[in-house]
This record gives structure tokens, sequence and C-alpha cells, in this order.
């Protein structure tokens, strides 16, 4: 294994355990409940504490796949259907693409429900066009209702689904609702049905914190959960004073977990450039007194480091 695949492997594993410890985070009813009261119509202008009675159960967080027949469960038990989302070990089903966060949410009326599905993403995706992927996130809620939510030709039991996609370390701080519109191009029929069924909300949150206004709630309050520059008790004062979020023991364990790691992250990255330019001014001649001045370094460490990179396999 060459250092960079080692290195590789480091950073990503520490990415790995922050992107967890984020998802948990995002995951506390809590938190989720000033995500809904801004985002979903339902919700808006309630106090976000008497929304989390509405999320039913515990979020399933990183453990619901997301492709064709893996997303939803129904089990016939003394002749009555069991329902619900598939949350499989996540060995059974290794490298399979799952929902982050994804949770039932009963309305106001006591009788329908939404299902909502919360994405992390540390910046806009370069691979492919981020909304693509959201639109596929809630083809994939609407069809798994299928034997699980509606049976038979029952569409009218289809339950609304939103996704809504958290984007850091964006050019500014926006919120954005992507739905169904109708328009008509010859006449008009009133078609019977839903056009809210589908529902993307899109979130980016910019790299600087914005002052505490209503315009900015909720992405001051995401942004300073999710920071990789906050220290934890500058996190835990934003997030405990201004939004009175109790602080729970877990809470708080992740958040300074999160913290450590984010901190191990920048700390590794220094390090592994570092490297490589130490071994990239060896290879080029520098002598190691040289290349000491330059780093900043005892000539010994310079020369274990030279002496390591030599001894590992191509």
């Amino acid at each position: 294994m060459n250092t960079e695949t080692k290195n590789a492997i480091l950073i990503t594993d520490k990415d790995a355990q922050y992107d967890e410890r984020a998802k948990r985070l995002l995951g506390q009813k809590s938190i989720l409940a000033h995500i809904l009261v801004k985002t979903v119509d339902e919700f808006m202008g309630m106090n976000p504490k008497d929304v989390i009675s509405y999320i039913e159960g515990e979020p399933f967080i990183n453990t619901v796949p997301v492709e064709p027949g893996l997303t939803n469960t129904v089990v016939e038990k003394d002749s009555q259907r069991v329902v619900g989302f598939n949350s499989e070990n996540q060995e059974i089903h290794e490298g399979t693409i799952r929902f982050d966060i994804i949770f039932y949410v009963r309305m106001r009326d006591g009788l329908s429900q939404i299902i909502v599905n919360v994405e992390a993403q540390k910046d806009e995706p370069e691979k492919y066009e981020i909304l693509n992927r959201a639109i596929f996130y809630v083809s994939r809620m609407i069809s798994s209702q299928k034997e699980k939510d509606f049976s038979n030709s029952n569409y009218n039991d289809i339950k609304r689904v939103y996704s809504i996609w958290v984007c850091m370390n964006m050019p500014e701080n926006s919120l954005e609702h992507i739905h169904l519109v109708k328009d008509s191009l010859v006449n008009s029929h009133a078609w019977k049905g839903k056009l809210d069924l589908i529902n993307i909300v899109m979130i980016g949150l910019a790299e600087e914190l914005p002052e505490h206004e209503e315009k900015y709630e909720l992405h001051r309050l995401l942004g300073a959960l999710l920071s990789q520059n906050l220290s934890v008790n500058e996190k835990l004062n934003i997030i405990g004073n201004e939004y009175d979020i109790p602080m729970e023991e877990d809470f708080r364990e992740d958040v300074s977990v999160m913290c450590n790691l984010s901190q191990k992250i920048k700390e590794t990255g220094i390090e592994i450039g570092k490297k490589e330019m130490i071994v990239k001014m060896h290879s080029k001649g520098y002598t190691i007194a040289q290349i000491a001045d330059v780093a900043g370094m005892e000539e010994k460490r310079i020369e274990e480091i030279i002496k390591n990179e030599e001894l590992l396999p191509a």
C-alpha cells in the first residue's frame, strides 16, 4: 500500500465517522422539529417543541436502503399485515445506498401522515446534478409505499413525501421548495388528485454562520450544528441557549466527538500535505537540512519520514 492510498484511507475513515455523528445529530427529534416548522406547510409557525410529538417512533438513520425492492417490507403474521421500512442490518446489503434519515410524521388532524427524508451533503456534488438524485429519492419514497402504505389500486392512500437536502459550503444561504405544478396548455380541466404528493426542499448553508434573525433561523441552527470551525462550547451555546434545545448527554457526546473528528481531519490533512512536500523536495535533491528548515521540523523527523516512504511498497 503506497503513502497516497494509506493517507486516503485515514481521511476517508475519519470522514465516515464524522458523517455518522452528523446524521445522528440531524436525526434528533428536536432538530428535525426545527426543520419541519420551516419546510412543511402544516407545521409552519408552530413552536418546534410542539412538533416533536408528531414525529412517530425513532427516525431511521442510515439503515433504510434506497434501492427498489429493499426500501419497504411487508410481513404476513396471523392474517395481519405488518408493514414498515426495511431496516435490515447494513452488512446484509453491503454497498447499498441508504437514506440518511427517514421517518413518518403524523399530521395535526391525527389521521394522515407524511414521510420525510433528510439528507446531508458536505457540498454540492460534481459527479451528478443533485436535483436528479433528489427526484430519484422522492420517486422511491412514493413507489415503495405500494403494499406498505397502500395496497392494490388504492392510490388515494399514497402519503405525501418530503426529501429535504442540507448542503454545506454553499456560496450563500438559501431555502427552496421544489414541487409539481399544473400548466393548462389547451383549455383547463379539474383533474382529480394531489399535486402536493412530491416535495423536494433544498437548504443551502454558507460557510459563514449568519446572525440569529427569523429569515436565517434554520440556517444558523444547522450551520452551528454541522460547522467544522466552531468549538464544542460554541456549538452547545448556540443550539442550547438560542434555540432552547435540551442538551441531553448523548447529544453533547455526539457534538464533542464530531468536533474532535473535525479537528483530526484538519490535522491529518495538514500532516499529509507536509509529508508529501517533504518527499517531493527529497526527490528533487534538496538536503535534509534544507527540507527541515522549510518544513520547520527537526532533521531526525525528516529522515524518518523519508525512510518510511522508501520502505513502503509501491
